[in-house]
């Protein structure tokens, strides 16, 4: 096991930038995930960790060693790629076998690592069937079986579980977190899927563009994203915009709504984010709203989507387009078409960069 340190990482493909300056560092032992969408940068810093790509400048150490000129093989990394890439003419004990047979490794040794590796995957009883004869989230622990049985200083794992669906992807995510657990390895996930990195991640590092965004807890991210970017990108966002003046925002239909404490001293234009979740929706007038701890707009429901147990507004407020997510209720009175107030407490803003 090991620390990870990525220090002032550049890459340019020709005249294309994939990494720009990126510092991240992934403390031993963590569940990590890089998100972002297609052309961010996640899998080449993945791939460049892992020795597949050399940067331009900077340093990346593994253990507080540096790896830039270490290659794939001697720098002791255990890779779970998204189309598992495990051999159709093994079965799955001899998949599992295959890193520990390369390093020449031999007898018993061998055979009890397997079992091991195995057991901790669930599959110790399908050991000699063939791929074929797996479904997609077996492969796809053969896979991660074979990455661990090494016994890596880092385990790398490039969108894991996209090729599974939907019922079985939550499974997986169980497990993978188990897994990572119990054998306590510093793992970097690389996803586009915002819930599954929520979901199972100690920390997040969010990129565009070949930069470092924003890292640090989920909760953190989701509660106190930095810009607009991490604010809709990780999660739903309403962004409001006026002009900040004596802790209250003077938006441009002229409505003034309270500003959170930490921006009460703040002045000029400023951007500012909701999220759905945290926005009531309110039948009739204002009598319960009290306009000086609380955002409020009127607006006209213009679309609902029932989800069971929860129901999703947009509420068209003088232009602007406003997201409700609300718990369902029996006595459900709000129709499309049908006026309504908006609120928030203002301690739920989130104040952007």
């Amino acid at each position: 096991m090991a620390r990870v340190d990525v220090k002032n990482v550049s890459l340019s493909f020709g005249a294309y930038r994939a990494l720009n300056d990126v510092s991240i560092s992934f403390a031993d032992g963590g569940f990590y995930a890089l998100l972002g969408p297609s052309g961010s940068g996640k899998t080449t810093l993945l791939r460049m960790i892992a020795g597949f790509e050399y940067p331009d400048e900077g340093s990346i150490l593994i253990g507080g060693e540096a790896v830039e000129s270490v290659p794939v093989d001697k720098r002791r990394i255990g890779m779970v790629f998204q189309n598992y890439a495990i051999f159709p003419n093994m079965s799955v004990a001899e998949n599992v076998a295959f890193g520990l047979r390369v390093r020449g490794e031999k007898g018993a040794g061998v055979e009890k690592a397997v079992s091991d590796a195995l057991d901790l995957v669930q599959l110790g009883h399908l050991a000699k069937r063939r791929p074929h004869q797996l479904s997609g989230g077996q492969r796809q622990r053969v896979a991660l079986a074979r990455a661990i049985v090494t016994k890596p200083r880092v385990l790398l794992l490039d969108e894991p579980l996209s090729a599974l669906d939907k019922g079985l992807r939550k499974d997986m995510q169980i497990e993978l977190k188990r897994i990572q657990r119990e054998v306590g390895v510093t793992t970097i996930f690389v996803t586009h899927d915002q819930d599954e990195a929520l979901s199972i991640s100690d920390r997040i590092g969010i990129l565009k563009d070949g930069a470092i965004v924003q890292e640090g807890a989920p909760e953190e991210i989701y509660d106190r994203p930095r810009s607009e970017f991490a604010a809709t990108f990780l999660g739903e966002a309403n962004i409001i915009e006026g002009t900040a003046e004596g802790g209250r925002l003077t938006l441009e239909n002229g409505v003034s709504i309270p500003l959170p404490q930490e921006a009460a001293r703040s002045s000029g234009h400023l951007r500012c984010a909701i999220r759905p979740e945290r926005v009531h929706v309110v039948p009739g007038g204002l009598a319960s709203v009290n306009l000086s701890q609380a955002g409020t707009l009127t607006g006209i429901v213009r679309h609902k989507l029932f989800s069971g147990s929860l129901s999703t507004y947009s509420i068209d407020c003088d232009g602007r387009q406003f997201q409700a997510i609300v718990p369902r209720t029996g006595e459900d009175d709000i129709r499309m078409g049908s006026p309504v107030e908006v609120t928030w407490k203002k301690e739920d803003l989130i104040i952007l960069a």
